[in-house]
């Protein structure tokens, strides 16, 4: 069963960072493309970051470019979302999704699988 877990979220002061993993299971993460979400109160998800199942292309929100990094080891069946410079702007449920694809960027109805989330709250 394919499964997604994100983890590595929890609460940092303005100007701190975070790396969160999304640990795929259940099926070759190669075959993949992964891509980064969030969802704030009051606020439809949106797309932040993504990455094709090579990791040779990857694009970013305009509001973290800069400040969060996408990567991946399929070796490990693993991706991670560096976030450094965090803003309270930041401050939302964080999911990893895929879609067996070479690289669908950022289109949220574009992935078929999804992970249940992990919080992340950017406060001092």
């Amino acid at each position: 069963q394919l499964q997604l877990v994100e983890s590595g979220g929890g609460l940092v002061q303005p100007g701190g960072s975070l790396r969160l993993s999304c640990a795929a299971s259940g099926f070759t993460l190669d075959y993949y493309a992964i891509g980064w979400f969030r969802q704030a109160p009051g606020k439809e998800r949106e797309g932040i970051s993504c990455i094709s199942r090579s990791g040779g292309s990857t694009n970013y929100a305009d509001s973290v470019k800069g400040r969060f990094t996408i990567s991946r080891e399929n070796a490990k069946k693993m991706v991670y979302l560096q976030m450094n410079s965090l803003k309270p702007e930041d401050t939302a449920i964080y999911y990893c999704a895929a879609v067996r694809a070479l690289f669908r960027g950022c289109v949220l109805d574009q992935y078929d699988y999804w992970g249940q989330g992990t919080q992340v709250t950017v406060s001092s």
